[in-house]
């Protein structure tokens, strides 16, 4: 299901804001998000409270998936039902729910806030969001922002080899698709954020992966993640400047509300059939998975570090 690919980019972690150096019992994201509303001279106390200062998150916000009340999406503004498939070359045989075999199945009270998907078994059929509408497609001027939470020890849970928490794409990993991967090798579990305009676009004289310097390749390996054995992390990545027609499109990753990393500048042109488009949850994962959310805009480093402290989830901004 999903193909080879290789990788020897790193990128760096970005610097850490250091302006509460008194405060150290604070969760970094929190120390990004308290400075950001000081320095804008806004009133902390006030933006903090439940339910405040979310309006330009909460209008932002196209799908919203809580796995609290069901399988289907809390909140979408296009379909709202949790399908699986055989297959992505299959899609077409999907049918509502998760499949019958047990492979991914609702772990009720065991979720980042609630509920939660727990997937069982690396072969699994495909289970998925519809992108229609969903992914907030655009044919210019193109971002965005994907949200969710992971629980899972990789070297521990996770069958050797590649595995998507995330895969949005109507065609292919490597073909005008997002993704996050973990690859379990002997030694360690590299985390990783892709981001491959149309295959044509990226790699137009049709390479050969291993003939392409890192970066040439539309793919960033983070440091080592915040991930391990009984704990929650949140994962979100943003888009912005995609589908202008010139080298100016960045992607970025943030683990647990912090910047892991970029991708671009580059062209990245993503030709779409809006209708095709999948959005993929778990493909050869293993272990808790919840709280899917995107926004139809590249959300603010700050955003995100609110996202991350939201107390219940995306439902506070609902």
């Amino acid at each position: 299901m999903i193909g080879f690919r290789g990788c020897q980019e790193r990128a760096a972690w970005c610097a850490m804001d250091q302006r509460f150096p008194t405060m150290p019992s604070l969760p970094a994201p929190i120390l990004i998000l308290l400075a950001t509303l000081l320095l804008a001279g806004g009133g902390c106390c006030t933006a903090l409270r439940p339910g405040a200062g979310h309006s330009a998150l909460r209008q932002s916000l196209i799908l919203h998936a809580s796995f609290d009340h069901g399988l289907d999406a809390d909140f979408a503004v296009g379909p709202r039902g949790l399908s699986n498939a055989p297959s992505m070359q299959q899609r077409d045989a999907a049918v509502a729910g998760l499949p019958a075999g047990g492979e991914v199945r609702l772990a009720p009270g065991e979720g980042r806030f609630g509920d939660a998907l727990r997937f069982t078994r690396r072969e699994s059929p495909l289970v998925f969001f519809s992108g229609d509408r969903n992914a907030g497609y655009r044919g210019s001027g193109w971002s965005g922002t994907v949200s969710f939470w992971l629980r899972v020890d990789p070297a521990a849970e996770l069958a050797p080899g590649y595995c998507d928490p995330i895969q949005i794409t109507p065609r292919s990993w490597n073909d005008a698709s997002f993704f996050v991967e973990f690859e379990k090798r002997t030694n360690d579990v590299p985390f990783r954020l892709g981001a491959y305009a149309d295959f044509a676009v990226w790699n137009p004289a049709n390479r050969k992966w291993d003939d392409m310097t890192a970066a040439e390749k539309p793919l960033l390996t983070a440091p080592e993640g915040p991930f391990g054995a009984g704990r929650w992390t949140h994962v979100a990545f943003t888009f912005d400047h995609f589908n202008t027609g010139r080298d100016d499109g960045m992607a970025r990753l943030y683990l647990d509300g912090v910047p892991a990393g970029t991708i671009g500048p580059r062209r990245q042109t993503y030709t779409w059939d809006e209708a095709r488009c999948l959005i993929m949850l778990g493909v050869g994962y293993l272990g808790l998975w919840d709280e899917l959310a995107l926004f139809d805009r590249a959300l603010t480093p700050s955003e995100i570090a609110a996202v991350y402290a939201l107390p219940h989830g995306i439902a506070d901004l609902r």
